[in-house]
């Protein structure tokens, strides 16, 4: 298990702060500025076509560009939203969120928009996912370039072995009460300009990486058999049934180890498969 060298012990014990808003770090900045909308949604489900929002929360925050610093946070959001029916009880369990908590409110997707319309990146822990959900009602999301502070930061290289966000706070010392959605975008906010990290944080590996495109491997030529289905299938690929292939999307960073990959366990010798560079403003889409 890894911890940040500022972490606070109390002889073999691990002693952990709760996670604060954030705030401003600069009292004024002449540096080039980048714009971040950090979000978080809570839903019904995983179904990202049929599942709903049952909560979001947003929050711009303007970064000097060179230093990764807070310069201001510009404006903030958080609503519930009543889905179409009952919440699952296994939901109620992840969050605490009921279906009296969310009982005749809605997201006004005007303000949402109006808000996210000047950002120059949306960020959310696991981008997939949530833009999945927010690409449904508002056209700004549709047309930003998202970032994913999963695959956007290369966590295993400042030395984590896990990207769940509840994990890596608190191997950087801090907790905070997850899966509300308000909360979870302050720790995400917190994790990524963490006091631990002089010049390389990890927001600024994100602004950088939000620039470089994502591409999807298709294992086109596929050489079929039960055992090689069940090992690309383990290593995160996914079927696509329309055009009956395999396939997985991957980051610039990680693009030649997954060919490498391909290559020496699916293909044996030479790969065989297709690599199709995804726009930037696609990029997280589903």
């Amino acid at each position: 298990m890894s911890y940040v060298s500022s972490i606070k012990k109390d002889g073999e014990n691990i002693i952990l702060y709760k996670c604060v808003e954030p705030v401003s770090e600069l009292l004024l900045s002449v540096e080039s500025c980048v714009t971040i909308g950090f979000l978080d949604t809570e839903t019904t489900g995983l179904d990202k076509q049929n599942d709903e929002i049952i909560e979001l929360a947003l929050k711009v925050v303007k970064f000097e560009e060179r230093s990764g610093k807070i310069v201001s946070i510009d404006h903030e959001y958080e609503s519930f939203n009543e889905p179409g029916g009952h919440i699952d009880e296994g939901i109620t369990l992840i969050n605490g969120i009921t279906d009296e908590m969310v009982k005749g409110k809605s997201i006004d997707w005007s303000t949402v928009d109006a808000i996210m319309q000047g950002v120059d990146i949306i960020v959310s822990h696991n981008a997939s996912f949530d833009r999945a959900f927010m690409d449904r009602y508002s056209t700004i999301s549709q047309n930003t370039v998202w970032a994913c502070t999963i695959d956007d930061i290369d966590w295993l290289e400042r030395g984590f072995t896990n990207t769940k966000q509840e994990l890596l706070c608190h191997w950087h010392g801090f907790y905070f009460e997850a899966h509300r959605a308000m909360n979870d975008v302050n720790a995400l906010i917190h994790l990524v300009t963490h006091q631990n990290y002089n010049d390389n944080r990890p927001v600024l590996e994100l602004i950088g990486n939000a620039s470089k495109p994502i591409y999807v491997i298709h294992a086109t030529n596929f050489p079929y058999d039960e055992v090689k289905k069940d090992t690309i299938k383990a290593n995160g690929y996914q079927w696509n049934g329309v055009d009956k292939v395999w396939y997985k999307r991957v980051n610039f960073i990680n693009l030649e180890n997954e060919k490498e990959w391909l290559t020496s366990v699916i293909y044996d010798i030479h790969f065989l498969g297709e690599v199709e560079e995804i726009n930037l403003v696609d990029k997280y889409k589903i």
